[in-house]
């Protein structure tokens, strides 16, 4: 299945990826090979990862503690949120709203 970012999930999974880079270029592409397995995985197995709320499911990263949230749509996977787990609950529920 096809995946699409919300704006603002692309936005933190970018601004992630420039943090691990200013500590080390290598961690980031760590990172961000990470996060690629787990789209893939989500991809694969949609239905596979729990539900956080409602129709949004949650798949953990691997070695980093992130995860990506999504939502299955008709025709993709909309990932609503690239979330460092400390991170405050529910800060992303506001993208799962339909857009006007």
């Amino acid at each position: 299945m096809t995946f699409r970012f919300h704006p603002e999930a692309l936005a933190e999974f970018e601004g992630a990826t420039r943090y691990y880079a200013a500590i080390q270029n290598e961690l980031a592409q760590r990172f961000v090979s990470s996060v690629e397995i787990a789209i893939e995985e989500l991809a694969e197995q949609p239905l596979a990862f729990a539900l956080m709320a409602h129709d949004v499911r949650r798949c953990l990263t691997r070695v980093f503690p992130y995860a990506v949230l999504y939502t299955i749509e008709v025709d993709y996977i909309l990932i609503v949120a690239v979330m460092h787990c400390h991170q405050e609950p529910g800060y992303w529920r506001h993208r799962t709203t339909p857009q006007t």
